[in-house]
């Protein structure tokens, strides 16, 4: 039996304010950051699916200091209602496990934004909880995409290189990710492996 994943990202899309979202009949809806909580929030209510995320570089902080690395977002009431954080997490959901780790490189002040040593901290981490709980990751969710895979050359989107790593380990079916306008004609699916990457922006309906 197949999972219909509604994967969004960066960009509101009108058509979902609408019909287009009962239409499309997610199982799970997944967002790769940088949107409104409101939107979020209004998409989780009208579904009454779950709503997995992690952070863009746009987004608040999401990690206040009395947060620990095994809970989420949410149960601090500092993230969108309804929805869960899956920032540095491993969570199920419609019978899928996925993995998350948001934000973007580092290129100016603010949330959600890391180094490439920043973020290969984080990558072992995650490797580390998904070697312990010992299960198969069916779908990473990132922000930004591995370098080299869907990322531009200017400094703000870069992507990360211990994504590329990550994702060779894990061996998911599936990545999403956000954070890079693809304007003009789109090339062919990309992969890593036996993992199709997918660029979320503004929305995907995927069949797993």
């Amino acid at each position: 039996m197949s999972v219909r994943l509604l994967a969004i990202a960066d960009e509101v899309s009108e058509a979902l304010w609408g019909d287009t979202l009962l239409d499309l009949r997610p199982d799970v809806i997944v967002s790769c950051g940088d949107l409104p909580f409101e939107y979020l929030e209004n998409l989780v209510s009208r579904t009454d699916k779950p709503l997995l995320y992690v952070p863009g570089n746009h987004d608040p902080e999401l990690r206040p200091s009395t947060l620990f690395s095994g809970m989420s977002a949410t149960d601090d009431g500092v993230g969108p209602q309804g929805c869960e954080s899956i920032d540095a997490r491993i969570v199920e959901a419609a019978g899928l496990r996925f993995a998350g780790l948001g934000g973007s490189i580092r290129y100016r002040p603010g949330p959600n934004q890391y180094t490439q040593r920043e973020m290969a901290r984080r990558a072992r981490r995650l490797r580390l909880r998904a070697w312990m709980a010992r299960q198969r990751v069916d779908v990473l969710v990132t922000h930004s995409p591995p370098a080299g895979y869907g990322d531009s050359e200017d400094p703000p989107h870069h992507g990360f290189t211990s994504l590329v790593g990550l994702t060779t380990h894990l061996s998911p079916r599936l990545m999403i990710h956000g954070h890079v306008n693809n304007y003009g004609p789109k090339s062919g699916d990309l992969k890593i492996g036996q993992t199709r990457l997918v660029n979320a922006i503004p929305f995907k309906l995927i069949e797993i």
